[in-house]
């Protein structure tokens, strides 16, 4: 009967058996004290690929050793990450050949593993205290079938069911919504402007003065009556010239900046507990 890691057997593994769950972050607890015995390293199956054992890492109980647990030795919670091999006591760990690699395991290997779980155990303390032993099995290696010992390889419903738990949370998300807007605009406005302009007027001065020589008798060569003479003299003046021109005078920058703000949304939300009824002082609640 081959044997298969269960990663290699299906690529889709984490659908096998466990509601989704990856047992292989499962640690591994004894259910009669609740001892940590170490965490799950591998999963086996049979070339149908039925779960058939559980390697396990016994690191916390002796380091360096891994060893099979069939699944029908185990139960799994779910709720807490853990598997608990029923029953399992160190003396049995100690009895179990070491689990190296697939190649080793044959039917005489096998054999050395249910033989160890074979003997005496005690059962889940939900179960029952009183040792069971369990029920003779056929010893030809050609007849024999994982079958014939439902107690090591089944996965009952009994331990190995799951009831999960619901809650609502509440999931905030954002949108962007408009809340209002801003509109920049220009408009032309007219006012009246003065400037001082420095302007210059010519002005005509007639100064009318008695010579030095006033009286003085001149010859007629020089006295030169004419009639009709007339001095001419330009006269200017400026005049302000007022012309328009642009200019830039200022610049408007527009732009939107983000400011960070808490806003407080309550709503309400359900959330599923666990009602536990019985009557069996036995039953012991593990929560993690």
């Amino acid at each position: 009967m081959a044997l298969y890691k269960l990663e290699e057997f299906a690529a889709n593994y984490g659908d096998a058996d466990f509601d989704n769950y990856d047992l292989k972050d499962f640690d591994v607890y004894s259910d009669i004290d609740d001892d940590k015995i170490g965490s799950i390293k591998h999963i086996l199956v049979d070339d149908s690929g039925r779960v058939r054992y559980l390697v396990v890492d016994t690191g916390f109980w002796f380091f360096g050793r891994q060893v099979l647990l069939p699944i029908g030795r185990s139960r799994i919670g779910y709720s807490n990450r853990r598997v608990y091999a029923i029953g399992l006591t160190k003396e049995q760990v100690e009895s179990l050949p070491d689990f190296n690699d697939l190649e080793q395991i044959d039917y005489d290997y096998e054999e050395q593993v249910r033989g160890v779980y074979r003997t005496p155990v005690r059962q889940a303390s939900l179960e029952t205290s009183t040792p069971v032993n369990a029920p003779p099995v056929s010893s030809d290696r050609n007849t024999y079938t994982y079958e014939h010992e439902p107690n090591l390889y089944d996965m009952n419903q009994q331990d190995h069911q799951n009831l999960k738990l619901y809650e609502e949370r509440l999931v905030a998300n954002k949108s962007r919504v408009k809340t209002g807007e801003v509109s920049v605009s220009k408009h032309v406005e007219t006012q009246t402007a003065r400037v001082a302009v420095p302007v210059e007027k010519e002005r005509v001065i007639i100064e009318r003065t008695t010579p030095n020589e006033a009286g003085r008798t001149v010859s007629p060569n020089e006295a030169n009556f004419r009639e009709g003479e007339v001095a001419r003299m330009d006269i200017y003046e400026e005049t302000p010239d007022i012309q328009k021109e642009a200019v830039l005078r200022e610049e408007v920058k527009i732009k939107k900046v983000v400011e960070q703000d808490t806003v407080q949304a309550e709503g309400t939300v359900r959330r599923e507990e666990l009602d536990v009824n019985t009557n069996d002082e036995r039953l012991h609640e593990r929560k993690s």
